[in-house]
């Protein structure tokens, strides 16, 4: 056993021995704490929400196998939100009915707000595992609701500061698509951070997702694109595999950048080797050893009990979340909301995504993460390292 397994094998179990050690309003009678979650494994939602709930239930078997939480044992049970806002919304009241102390929502503000909706009206905690939207917080959502990802305005200032200091491009093209709030707030960070570094945005185009039509968009960028030294493009599957694709096929090679829905196993293949490089984009974490302290255990825990390397980094996104909640019970010595809640914007969090902070209830819960950036060559994923951009923008 490497010295870095076996210290997370160690914090594994010193963490859930003091969680065994705490007492307190834990459950309804059955001696389980129900983490509901409400995360989409079907529709255009799965490819972020079906690999975290493989990450939820590891983390659980994990902590259950040392004792649980608080004396009991933990349980958790996802239902299909199925890509649809009201479905996960409903999904949200029903665990909440069959008894969950705290919900894991879908990683997006549009298809996640729901049921973060439904837990503040409950009382409860409800925490996204990668929703990166501002609007993910206590001043939209309410005091008991939370995202792990860096917002929007992190994820575009770290690609921005990326594309200036480090490759020192001037001049950028902005393609956005204007179907959801996370890829039209990214677009925006991205482009006042840039201008404000001293960069040119030659032209911002829009898309809509569902389209799966570029031809007016490349003869756009075709006319007045020419001076731009790489493409920003905020969109995410399955469409932005066609628009990447469509640029590269009209013979523009410039390099693309984007954020975290550029990681995603389906944008991968859909490249492939011709089209799958000179790519650039910022995620959450990777999932290689020593990316962060505990990550090589983790990867030996997943490959035990799904016998496969996991295939996405937000398998790492919902361990975070169960062992975050988990934590968060320990301090708090209960499963109440507002305990709950408040021992969350006090703790520092060591996740396999990197080191977490919360801000205050009037801040926000702005989450304060480093963000780690990534590159595609050939249509295989490299890491670069991990950046935290200054000055960043406010929400």
């Amino acid at each position: 056993m490497s010295t870095r397994i076996g210290r997370f094998a160690v914090l594994l179990a010193a963490l859930a021995v003091a969680l065994t050690a705490c007492s307190g309003g834990a459950g309804k009678g059955s001696g389980t704490i129900l983490i509901g979650g409400a995360l989409c494994v079907t529709g255009i939602q799965a490819p972020l929400d079906e690999p975290a709930v493989r990450g939820a239930q590891l983390a659980v078997e994990e902590l259950n196998k040392k004792g649980g939480v608080l004396g009991k044992k933990l349980e958790f049970v996802n239902l299909d939100g199925k890509s649809d806002p009201v479905t996960v919304g409903n999904v949200a009241v029903e665990l909440i009915k069959k008894g969950a102390k705290a919900i894991i929502a879908p990683s997006d503000f549009d298809f996640g707000g729901p049921s973060s909706r439904e837990a503040q009206k409950a009382g409860i905690v409800a925490i996204s595992p990668a929703a990166s939207s501002p609007l993910y917080g206590s001043k939209t959502l309410g005091d008991k609701q939370f995202t792990m990802s860096m917002w929007n305005t992190t994820m575009g200032a770290a690609t921005a500061e990326f594309a200036w200091n480090q490759k020192g491009w001037k001049v950028g093209y902005v393609v956005t698509d204007t179907f959801i709030d996370y890829t039209k707030s990214l677009s925006r960070y991205f482009i006042q951070h840039f201008k404000k570094l001293g960069g040119q945005i030659i032209f911002e185009d829009t898309y809509v997702q569902g389209a799966q039509d570029f031809s007016a968009q490349l003869a756009r960028l075709k006319a007045t694109g020419k001076k731009a030294q790489f493409i920003f493009i905020s969109s995410y599957m399955p469409d932005l595999g066609t628009i990447i694709r469509t640029i590269r096929e009209a013979g523009i090679t410039v390099p693309v950048v984007g954020g975290d829905s550029y990681d995603d196993p389906g944008l991968f293949k859909a490249l492939g080797e011709k089209y799958g490089s000179d790519i650039y984009f910022d995620t959450h974490s990777f999932l290689t050893p020593g990316v962060t302290p505990e990550m090589a255990g983790f990867l030996t825990a997943y490959k035990a009990k799904f016998n496969a390397e996991p295939d996405a980094v937000w398998v790492a996104t919902g361990w975070d979340a169960v062992m975050i909640l988990a934590q968060a019970m320990q301090k708090a010595g209960s499963t109440d909301g507002a305990a709950m809640a408040k021992a969350m914007e006090t703790m520092d969090f060591n996740l396999l995504t990197g080191k977490l902070k919360w801000s205050g209830t009037d801040k926000g819960h702005e989450p304060d993460i480093e963000a780690p950036l990534v590159q595609l060559e050939k249509a295989v994923p490299k890491f670069i390292g991990w950046v935290r951009p200054t000055d960043i923008p406010a929400p």
